[in-house]
């Protein structure tokens, strides 16, 4: 006999009682009048901001940014916002840091909620350290959040695995751009065999580097990339050998924003590139002259 489903009585089900909206998490992020926040800008694809960096952006009041945040990443922020333009480029310091501390405190002062907005992390060769230590001396309320920075994210775009069982198993940031002068590094340190050096704000210094690399006993033949507005439309990566870097660097025009990745693992870009252009190489006939 077949079951007949057409007649089911209505079935009474017991109330079901929905949990009160989930409150804001303890690290939920909130811009206080009056404050200022420390924010990771990335490397320039705004898709690489942090969900934090975002609403930030959207709270503030005034956005005190770096030269090279991108046209995108600025476009995210309050419309209704103050914009200053503060930060630096390489060989191009539009405003002294001093100058930087003054606004964060004038802006602060006012009530207003800052957004200090800096490429890549704040705390990798950003001065973030410097500029939190000048806020607390002056009763500021702070906040910091992450970013993307260039070595992560240069590397990735480029296809360049920074670590790899087969080639490196340890990462070093480093920067030729520092107080005393080029001498500065520990040359035979940053010189080790298997692993990678990544060298930001370096552009200037290539042959100096290559130099001092070589004299520090690392081989000639070590690969290298430079990745030129990384993560960007317009990134270029050059690729070669540590003997030609300077030359390479040349024969292509790179230009800041670059960041230099030495050592075994900047060959795979060649085969794992996903991004933009194919990597470029020494030209044919200076190769021929080298």
């Amino acid at each position: 006999m077949r079951a007949s489903y057409g007649r089911l009585p209505f079935l009474r089900l017991p109330a079901v009682s929905l949990p009160p909206a989930a409150a804001p998490s303890p690290g939920s992020l909130v811009l206080q009048p009056g404050s200022v926040t420390l924010v990771g800008a990335g490397p320039g694809d705004p898709g690489l901001l942090t969900l934090h960096a975002l609403r930030a952006l959207e709270a503030a009041e005034a956005v005190l940014h770096d030269r090279l945040v991108g046209p995108g990443v600025l476009a995210l922020a309050n419309p209704r916002a103050q914009r200053v333009e503060v930060g630096k480029s390489a060989g191009n310091h539009s405003m002294p840091q001093e100058e930087i501390h003054a606004l964060m405190l004038h802006h602060a002062r006012a009530g207003l909620r800052v957004v200090r907005l800096k490429g890549g992390d704040p705390f990798v060769f950003g001065r973030g350290g410097e500029e939190l230590e000048f806020l607390r001396a002056h009763g500021i309320p702070y906040q910091v959040v992450p970013g993307v920075t260039a070595a992560l994210a240069c590397a990735a775009y480029a296809g360049i695995p920074l670590t790899h069982r087969d080639h490196a198993q340890s990462l070093r940031l480093a920067t030729a751009h520092c107080r005393d002068s080029v001498e500065a590094p520990d040359w035979e340190s940053l010189a080790q065999e298997r692993q990678t050096l990544a060298l930001y704000m370096g552009v200037a210094a290539l042959e100096q580097l290559q130099q001092r690399m070589l004299e520090a006993g690392r081989d000639p033949a070590t690969p290298f990339a430079l990745v030129e507005n990384g993560s960007r439309p317009e990134q270029r990566v050059v690729t070669g050998t540590l003997r030609d870097l300077a030359l390479t660097a040349r024969a292509h025009a790179v230009a800041s924003p670059a960041l230099l990745i030495l050592g075994e693992v900047a060959a795979l870009a060649g085969q794992l590139h996903w991004f933009g252009a194919a990597p470029l190489g020494l030209p044919a006939a200076l190769a021929r002259a080298a």
